[in-house]
């Protein structure tokens, strides 16, 4: 697991990368809020520790400014602001929860894990992933290493199709019924042609150069997609 804390305190900050180090966990540490912004950024974090009063930026306007960007990164509050207001307000703001100063150690590990758990668990109902492709269910959005690649309706189906079964063989047949809903050999190349569309598509698409492949041809029984290229 990848932290970011956001702490200005510099003893607080120790104690708390002391504690959670321990326990196998990476933390990356930001004394204020524009560099917690910065990072929260430009970096992928399953969980975010923030604080409330931070220099430079609060913990608030940090947060509003990472949800208005979509960083869904789940946010744990670790604060003095202890007021009924302060932790609606903190939530409301796009936090995830909201742990009060003083603080256990061994509670705040167990909210950091129940976050990530439950992050993990909405994150794998709606997104499929194989190797750097990965497809937003909510959305219809496929990327490649973070980079979007624009698809036609049945793409995105046969995409979907092949990614649900990754790294097994779909025959010829399979790809008719579930993607067109065709219970019959239309003897036409409707399945070659999309595979051919799809297969340059996610080879060139997103921000890396060289081209990949994704969509193996098994010879004599019908395609794959393969989850290492």
């Amino acid at each position: 697991m990848r932290v970011l804390l956001v702490e200005d305190d510099v003893e607080t900050a120790s104690y708390i990368a002391e504690g959670l180090r321990a326990h196998g966990i990476s933390v990356d540490h930001a004394a204020d809020g524009e560099l917690g912004l910065s990072r929260a950024m430009s970096s992928d974090y399953q969980a975010i520790i923030l604080d409330r009063l931070l220099p430079g930026r609060d913990g608030l306007s940090l947060l509003k400014t990472l949800r208005a960007a979509s960083v869904k990164t789940p946010v744990l509050y670790l604060t003095a602001m202890d007021g009924l207001n302060d932790r609606v307000e903190g939530l409301e703001a796009g936090g995830d929860d909201y742990l009060i100063k003083p603080f256990f150690l061994v509670e705040l590990l167990a909210r950091l894990k129940a976050l990530v758990r439950r992050a993990e668990d909405t994150q794998a109902q709606t997104r499929l992933r194989a190797a750097d492709i990965e497809l937003d269910l909510l959305h219809r959005r496929v990327t490649r290493g973070g980079s979007e690649i624009p698809l036609l309706p049945q793409e995105y189906k046969l995409l979907e199709y092949l990614l649900r079964n990754a790294g097994s063989v779909v025959t010829r047949s399979m790809l008719l019924e579930r993607v067109w809903g065709i219970h019959f050999d239309p003897q036409t190349s409707l399945v070659e042609s999309h595979i051919s569309r799809l297969r340059a598509k996610l080879a060139h698409g997103g921000a890396h150069g060289a081209p990949t492949e994704y969509i193996r041809t098994i010879r004599g029984s019908g395609y794959m997609f393969v989850a290492r290229p």
